[in-house]
Order: structure tokens, then C-alpha cells, then sequence
């Protein structure tokens, strides 16, 4: 892997970075209309969504990323050919074991101080749409490996991340796009339905959302193969997940209730 050339202003690369990353979110509220029209539950009662009509929203939403990155490359004429989509190697694939080992045990750190201080995540969408529905929880772990990882990972590592790379190291390019990443969703994890989260609650679903931003935007940058980052991120949702099926499949209520906290934090990486 060679080095990449700086050859662009601090400044400029953070707003093209920080724009981008805005668009995705505006766009992804935009494309998710039309599932909201499918089904009305969508807004008056999550729980109760179709199946059609919760696949319907989370692949529209995650459409809003790709079309973002899309235009970005069609207007900077870099074209498709600027993916970094290929099979990985042997080094490839041992890349993607230690993102998700990682990955799982930094969420489990984050678990642990987050119970040491009494702290809880900010409630996340998805779980509205699970409800105590574990076949919804399967539905989801399908969902992250078609939609969620590969739209999350083309825009904020093939695109934004590779383009910081003209003014950052590529250290340092991880890092402002893991920043950038959690700043946009402050108003995620801030706002909920019974007003504005506690300040530590936020805190533990944003470190979670930086500290996963940081792991698989490490591993583009030391494979270039956007596939690495797909497929740990997509396992790594797919554990949280599987978490929360056996909960709801086969844990006693009070295992259940003992494992909110974790579970909470756990969906926190999962933004809708």
C-alpha cells in the first residue's frame, strides 16, 4: 500500500467530508417516503409494520447514502472505477476476524464502564420497529448485510474517508471521519419520544458509534478493498443482533430485564 499524496487543503477536505456526510442524512429522509406510504404504521406504530413495509424503509434510507456517493463520484468524474470493490485475499479475510473480534470487544468495554457509571444508551429506533417480535430481530440481520454495512461503508470510507486522504494521513482521515460520523448523529441519540436524552446517554451511543467508526474505517485504510469493512461491519450487526434474538426467543424475564442496558447499547451502532 502506497503512500497517498496530500495534496488538498485541511479545510476544504473536512467541509467536501462534513457536507457529504449531511447530504447522506438529508437524502436518507428524503428516499424514505415512499415507505411511509406503503404503510402508515411506519409512523403510528412501528411495532406493528408489515414485514414490506419495514425492509421498504430501511432499504430506502440506506439508498439516501448510496445516491449521495453516486453523484459525488458522477460530479468529480471519478467515476465507479474509484471503488475499491474486489474478493479479499487470505490477509483480507484475517482483516475482517479481527474487525469483528474487535469490534464485539470494544462494545463489551463500552458495556462494562457504561454499567460501572450507571449509564444508559439513548433509545434507538429499531427497536420500535422489533418491538417483542424476535422474527422482526431476523429480518434486521438480513437487512444489515443487503443494505446497512455496504451503504454506510461506500459513503464514509470509499468516499469520504478516501477523499480525506488527500489532506490527512490516512490515520488521521480515520479519525475525522469517525468524528464527523458521531457529530451527525447527535440528533439521533439527543432527541427522543419523551424529549431530549441525558447527556450520558448520548455519550455512550455516540463512543459506540466512533469506536466501530474507527475500527472498520482501520481496515479500509490498511486493505483499500471496501469489502473488509463491509463484511466486519455487517457480521458485527449481525452479533448484535442474534443477541437480541435470543433474548427474546429464549431468555426469562429476568435475564431479559438484566440485559437492557446491554442490549440498548448494543442497537446504539445500529442508526436508522
Amino acid at each position: 500500500m502506497g503512500t497517498v499524496e496530500r495534496s488538498d487543503g485541511y479545510v476544504r477536505s473536512l467541509l467536501v467530508a462534513t457536507v457529504l456526510s449531511v447530504a447522506g442524512i438529508v437524502a436518507a429522509q428524503v428516499t424514505t417516503v415512499p415507505a411511509f406510504l406503503l404503510d402508515p404504521a411506519l409512523v403510528e406504530s412501528p411495532a406493528d409494520a408489515s414485514s414490506l413495509g419495514i425492509v421498504a424503509l430501511m432499504g430506502l434510507n440506506f439508498a439516501g447514502f448510496v445516491l449521495v456517493g453516486a453523484a459525488y463520484l458522477w460530479w468529480t468524474d471519478r467515476g465507479w472505477s474509484y471503488l475499491d470493490l474486489r474478493w479479499p485475499t487470505g490477509r483480507g479475510w484475517l482483516f475482517v476476524l479481527v474487525g469483528i473480534f474487535g469490534s464485539i470487544g470494544y462494545l463489551f468495554v463500552v458495556n462494562v464502564v457504561a454499567t460501572l457509571f450507571e449509564l444508559e444508551s439513548s433509545e434507538n429506533q429499531v427497536v420500535q420497529f422489533i418491538g417483542d417480535d424476535p422474527n422482526v430481530v431476523l429480518l434486521m440481520i438480513v437487512i444489515v448485510f443487503a443494505f446497512n454495512a455496504p451503504a454506510e461503508e461506500f459513503l464514509f470510507r470509499n468516499v469520504i474517508q478516501k477523499r480525506l486522504y488527500a489532506a490527512f494521513s490516512r490515520m488521521g482521515a480515520v479519525v475525522a471521519t469517525s468524528v464527523i460520523f458521531a457529530l451527525i448523529h447527535i440528533p439521533s441519540y439527543a432527541l427522543s419520544a419523551t424529549g431530549v436524552a441525558p447527556a450520558g446517554a448520548i455519550a455512550v451511543s455516540l463512543a459506540v458509534v466512533f469506536g466501530g467508526s474507527l475500527i472498520f474505517g482501520t481496515l479500509y485504510a490498511k486493505t483499500d478493498n471496501l469489502v473488509v469493512p463491509i463484511a466486519a461491519h455487517a457480521a458485527f450487526n449481525a452479533f448484535q443482533f442474534g443477541i437480541l434474538y435470543l433474548l427474546l426467543r429464549f431468555a426469562p424475564d429476568e435475564l431479559e430485564n438484566a440485559m437492557a442496558v446491554a442490549v440498548e447499547t448494543a442497537l446504539a451502532a445500529v442508526p436508522v
